[in-house]
């Protein structure tokens, strides 16, 4: 029991930078709070005492803000950073070493029985309100940016973003922690279509602007508000 805590204790220390010490962590760490909460529900949960084990969710989702449901199974070196707004639904299953931050949910679509919420593997990372729903598997070291809305499988290591989230390429170094689950040298291609469509603009408008100024210097006087059509006599002015 006690070297579980240290255990959990050492993940706060490793991924929280403003972490200072081991007593901080276990009596202002509401992500801390709601694990072991958690810990001790599940156990309930799976002993068939399922009034009991809701009730202590229900106590520890009032005092953290961290709605996590008995019967989701949880890994070792879970972190939820913050921890405000988490939902975690009955049939969710996190493996070891994952983060989530604050405001993500691992929902369900169907109000069906059986298997209805996420599957995350090792290591995966879930940035700020961040939406995983339905019963799809998250692979191992994958990581989902903030604000993603995922409703399909996510490939092992690869990073999903956007609504719905789309995966782009990272070259990140592989291991490396990417805080809110973002890299740093996401290609998204949409976002790179964006700047390109802005860089373009820029130079559209230094173009006009440079003809502008030719026009005025040939003598074409330009009122403002009004469009000047270029025909064959503005032409001839401008040779002459």
């Amino acid at each position: 029991m006690f070297s579980r805590l240290k255990e959990e204790l050492a993940v706060v220390m490793e991924r929280d930078p403003a972490a200072r010490n081991a007593w901080e962590i276990i009596t202002c760490y509401p992500g801390l709070h709601a694990l072991l909460f958690h810990r001790v529900a599940h156990r309930l949960w799976d002993s068939n005492f399922k009034w009991l084990a809701r009730f202590a969710s229900h106590v520890a989702r009032g005092l953290t803000g961290i709605e996590i449901h008995p019967g989701a199974t949880i890994g070792r070196r879970f972190f939820i950073d913050h921890g405000m707004g988490v939902v975690i639904g009955e049939t969710a299953e996190i493996g070891d070493d994952c983060t989530l931050y604050h405001g993500v949910t691992l929902g369900g679509t169907s109000w069906n029985k059986g298997k209805r919420h996420p599957t995350l593997g090792k290591g995966v990372v879930v940035g700020a309100g961040a939406k995983i729903l339905g019963p799809i598997v998250i692979g191992d070291g994958a990581k989902i940016g903030s604000n993603a809305v995922v409703v399909k499988a996510v490939p092992a290591g690869a990073t999903a973003i956007g609504i719905p989230a789309r995966l782009v390429q990272s070259r990140e170094v592989a291991g490396r922690f990417a805080a809110y689950g973002i890299a740093r040298d996401v290609d998204d291609p949409v976002v790179q279509a964006i700047h390109e469509l802005i860089d373009h603009s820029v130079e559209t408008d230094q173009r006009i602007e440079h003809v502008l100024r030719e026009l005025q210097r040939l003598g074409i006087k330009l009122e403002q508000g009004e469009s000047t059509s270029l025909d064959a006599n503005h032409l001839n002015k401008m040779v002459d």
